[in-house]
C-alpha cells in the first residue's frame, strides 16, 4: 500500500524540505560534532607527570594520585606504560616514536642478511656431508673393507 504524500503549496514545500534535511531518521535534530584530535604529550610533560605521580604516592594522602590523574586527564595505564619506557630506555624512551613500517634495510645490512642465510645453508650441507662420511666409515668397518688412504689423515 503506497504511503500518502503531503500536498502543500510551493512556499511551504521549500520550508518543509529545509526542516526535513536538518532532522535525522528518527526525527531528532542532527548535530555534527568535529572529531577531537588526539592529545600528544611531550617527553618533558610525560616525565613531569610521572614524577608528580611518584610524589603523590610518597605523600601517602588518600586519593592524591587519582586527583592528579583526573586533573591531567590521563589513565593510570598511560602512567604505567610511561614508567615502563623510563625503566627500559631512560628519559629518552619517552620520546615519540614514528608510527608505521620500519625503514628498509641499507645495502650493507641487506648484504649481511644474504651472507648469513648463505652461511647457514653451507653449514647445513657440511653437517649432512659429515654424517654421510661417518656412515661410509661404519659401512667399511662392518664389511671389513679397507678404506682408501687420503692425504688429510696423515
Amino acid at each position: 500500500m503506497p504511503k500518502p504524500s503531503l500536498v502543500s503549496d510551493s512556499e511551504n514545500s521549500s520550508e518543509n524540505d529545509g526542516q526535513q534535511r536538518s532532522l535525522g531518521v528518527s526525527g531528532a535534530a542532527v548535530e555534527t560534532v568535529p572529531k577531537r584530535t588526539r592529545r600528544v604529550f611531550s617527553p618533558a610533560d610525560k616525565l613531569r607527570m610521572v614524577k608528580e605521580a611518584d610524589r603523590c604516592l610518597a605523600s601517602g594522602k588518600r586519593g592524591a594520585l587519582g586527583a592528579m590523574l583526573r586533573r591531567e586527564g590521563i589513565y593510570s595505564s598511560q602512567l604505567s606504560s610511561w614508567r615502563t619506557e623510563i625503566g627500559a630506555h631512560g628519559a629518552e624512551g619517552l620520546a615519540a616514536k614514528k608510527p608505521g613500517r620500519k625503514p628498509k634495510l641499507s645495502e650493507a645490512e641487506r648484504r649481511n642478511v644474504q651472507l648469513e642465510k648463505r652461511n647457514a645453508e653451507l653449514e647445513r650441507k657440511l653437517h649432512v656431508a659429515n654424517a654421510l662420511i661417518a656412515l661410509q666409515k661404519k659401512a667399511h668397518e662392518v664389511l671389513g673393507l679397507a678404506l682408501p688412504e687420503s692425504d688429510e689423515e696423515s
